[in-house]
């Protein structure tokens, strides 16, 4: 058989990788807004002197960093979107960012949580008026990310859908959680919530003279950070070690490729390759076989299925 006569059956395999995510853009945004606010604070202690400034300027660089990490893996993701070495694209690449973002997550709560303990065992002096401007103005930057990140929870990507062996193209929009997106989201939550409880604690400790509200602030935002951390190491291992899709997910394949009483699936894998994405194989058996073609065109496009293979068997081989 020429090679030519092959193209029917090929497909690409970016899967829509190769194009510019909205959570891409955004994330871009808020590395830059974090950098420039990150330059003018660790500017401003330099030249007034303030402590308190320049320990919020590093601690904004640590955040250009998860970031950075987030919007680097978007950009990973596309401009490799069409290597061969990814079987299924670059798509697992926004979990691996997700899950790194999550470990930084993790590192954060643990680090607030020991300097809590420390402060609330051997409690020192605090340069309150200071220290109340810095927290409101990583909390007005912070909001302002949360704001530019949080909309992603409305978007739906559109891409295109390219079944095993079909030549057609389907449009559709399949909405499905971004890992990176949603690391970058909770990173800068997290200091925006931080930023929310030291204005508290800080306001309680000048004004009512309740100097142990500040670490005690830390170790709830420390727990919150902690329990955010889990959820999202959760859902991105699921991705990385390609846990099965939720069963609502393999039960509706199910009743949709035994259609006769006498078509049963002997075997199913439905996996995640990407926000929104899954491959799958199927394989049937039926006594009255039909062609592969025929049971990945009953799959509807809102089920994100977009690599499927079908290995259909007969009774009669038997």
């Amino acid at each position: 058989m020429h090679s030519d006569s092959l193209h029917r059956w090929q497909h690409d395999h970016s899967f829509g990788q190769d194009r510019a995510a909205v959570g891409e853009r955004r994330t871009m945004l808020v590395v830059a807004l974090t950098a420039i606010t990150m330059v003018i604070e660790i500017g401003a202690g330099v030249w007034t002197g303030s402590m308190a400034l320049l320990a919020d300027g590093v601690h904004m660089a640590s955040h250009v960093l998860a970031l950075g990490i987030s919007a680097f893996a978007y950009v990973y993701a596309r401009r490799h979107a069409h290597d061969a070495r990814f079987s299924f694209g670059t798509g697992k690449v926004n979990a691996l960012a997700g899950f790194t973002g999550a470990l930084l997550l993790a590192v954060v709560a643990l680090g607030m949580a020991w300097e809590s303990a420390g402060r609330l065992l051997a409690p020192g002096e605090i340069a309150f008026d200071e220290a109340i401007v810095v927290a409101v103005l990583g909390l007005v930057v912070n909001a302002a990310s949360v704001v530019i990140l949080g909309g992603h929870r409305h978007d739906h990507e559109h891409a295109h859908d390219h079944h095993h062996g079909d030549e057609h193209h389907h449009h559709h929009g399949h909405h499905g959680e971004d890992h990176n997106l949603r690391s970058a989201y909770l990173h800068v939550l997290t200091d925006a919530l931080t930023s929310v409880l030291a204005i508290l604690a800080l306001l309680g400790a000048k004004y009512l003279g309740a100097g142990w509200l500040d670490p005690v602030m830390g170790i709830v935002g420390a727990v919150l950070v902690a329990n955010w951390s889990r959820g999202l190491l959760r859902s991105t291992t699921g991705v990385l070690l390609d846990h099965q899709a939720p069963e609502p997910v393999r039960e509706r394949l199910r009743n949709i490729f035994e259609i006769g009483s006498g078509d049963r699936i002997a075997d199913l894998h439905v996996w995640s390759i990407g926000p929104g994405i899954h491959a799958a194989i199927v394989s049937i058996v039926t006594h009255e076989p039909k062609t592969p073609e025929f049971y990945r065109s009953l799959v509807p496009d809102d089920l994100g299925i977009r690599h499927l293979s079908v290995e259909v068997n007969s009774t009669e081989q038997l």
